[in-house]
């Protein structure tokens, strides 16, 4: 029994080595079948339809071919934070369904569980969300056109330092995300000049917030920098902080752009009003390319909402994959792709994106945004950014 299974496993990761060039052969020549994969089920499947959304609208707004080939897509769900179901779904996706590139992954387990596989077949894999710094090291035909947490909130510290804050406090979820938020602010934080007065963490699972809300308020500091699990939490933070009467005392309240995301916004109310946070995309910047995507989204799905981030993070890695094949004339293969993009530059809806030659990671603009009433509905309108922003934990 031992002997057959040592077998059965060999024969496995030979097939999946083997799907690099076994894949191209099985398909037509003018072809490229693109894996999704992204959670379309249970508690996250919100960021997987605005995610497939996105796709989608760039498939309609750019048309299903490019270079010659034919666009298909295959989705698969890996139910969110479920690396073994992703790792599933991947292997699957390219020794069955002979997918040339794999396309999404919203969390870093699933990324970083799929790597090995798409690194051995020799798949691009284009990386729309996944948020930890330094993943694309993982596999050599790997980017990332999403965020990194560090890219996101490093600005939020500079930002702090720079409006002269005295004193501030963090208050994050204690959990690996939560200490590298922390970490990032408090590195744009020092290098601006500032200093932390207290750093609070929370449980991540159904915090009670009352008493760490009661020692800010306490220790009455210019500001208090938040990450939180986007959601349920954020709400009942920014609501009770409001309630408590922190903001009432001109307690000033930072975050990154989860704090606000357009998905959970409207349901803080005008609690929500002046929460400042940095973020790469905002439904509400002012470009040409926004208003049309803005615009497109929400005549083709009027009933998700708005679009979020992770809507233009999905819409621009098939912008990127596009870009790719007309620069390699169609040739999908990892090697093709990530050196057809590494380098790469184009204009999104939320501004000027870079690929990194040598990372492989995004290099754009990070946005500081206030949460005002525009247009009747609550907003994140942008007043300051910081450009050409890249991820602090790895420069």
């Amino acid at each position: 029994m031992m002997r057959r299974h040592a077998l059965g496993l060999l024969l496995a990761a030979s097939a999946l080595t083997a799907a690099a060039p076994a894949a191209f052969a099985a398909e037509t020549a003018e072809t490229v079948k693109v894996g999704l994969v992204l959670p379309m089920s249970g508690p996250f499947s919100q960021y997987g339809r605005q995610m497939e959304n996105g796709i989608r609208l760039f498939l309609q707004e750019h048309g299903d071919s490019v270079a010659g080939k034919k666009i298909e897509l295959v989705v698969k769900d890996d139910g969110g934070i479920a690396p073994d179901r992703a790792r599933r779904a991947v292997q699957d996706l390219i020794v069955r369904e002979k997918a040339d590139v794999l396309v999404g992954f919203a969390f870093t387990a699933s990324a970083m569980a799929s790597a090995p596989l798409a690194k051995g077949a020799e798949r691009a894999m284009i990386v729309t969300n996944a948020s930890s710094s330094g993943i694309t090291s993982a596999s050599p035909y790997m980017l990332r056109v999403g965020q990194t947490l560090p890219q996101i909130t490093e600005p939020a510290g500079r930002y702090a330092a720079e409006q002269g804050y005295k004193s501030i406090y963090t208050l994050v979820a204690d959990v690996t995300a939560g200490h590298d938020a922390e970490a990032a602010f408090k590195r744009g934080l020092t290098a601006g000049g500032g200093e932390v007065a207290g750093s609070l963490r929370v449980p991540a699972q159904n915090p009670d917030f009352a008493p760490f809300i009661q020692r800010i308020k306490d220790a009455r500091p210019d500001a208090v920098f938040v990450w939180l699990p986007p959601g349920e939490a954020t709400i009942n933070f920014i609501k009770e902080f409001n309630q408590r009467g922190l903001a009432a005392e001109g307690i000033a309240m930072l975050g990154t752009g989860d704090l606000t995301d357009e998905l959970t916004i409207e349901a803080t109310g005008d609690a929500g009003l002046g929460v400042v946070t940095t973020g790469h995309y905002s439904m509400a910047h002012a470009s040409p390319e926004n208003e049309a995507f803005v615009k497109a989204y929400l005549a083709a799905y009027p009933k998700d909402k708005w679009p979020n981030f992770l809507a233009v993070s999905a819409y621009d890695g098939m912008a990127a994959l596009y870009l790719g094949l007309e620069k390699t004339g169609g040739d999908a293969s990892g090697p093709a792709l990530a050196a057809a993009l590494a380098g790469a530059s184009w204009e999104s809806p939320r501004g000027p994106l870079l690929i990194d030659a040598e990372t492989r990671d995004v290099v754009q603009t990070i946005y500081v945004r206030k949460v005002e009433t525009l247009d009747g509905r609550l907003s994140n309108v942008e007043f300051h950014e910081f450009p050409e922003s890249r991820d602090s934990a790895v420069h």
